[in-house]
């Protein structure tokens, strides 16, 4: 097998991102805006302390 193989989707993205160099910040962005989130400990204490402990078996109906 050839080392120096490349897929189509390798050579497609390294040209996306020649063509676009924006396109790593704009991920970053992205993230930024989903993901990366400040979490208040007293907030998620709060949620865990009237969290209702759930069945072993969820469908049982009694």
């Amino acid at each position: 097998m050839a080392k120096n193989f490349e897929s189509e989707i390798t050579q497609f993205l390294k040209e996306y991102k020649t063509e676009h160099p924006d396109t790593e910040a704009r991920q970053r962005e992205g993230r930024g805006r989903l993901w990366d989130k400040h979490i208040d400990p007293e907030v998620q204490e709060g949620f865990r302390a009237v969290r209702v402990p759930q069945k072993p078996y969820v469908y049982q109906t009694n």
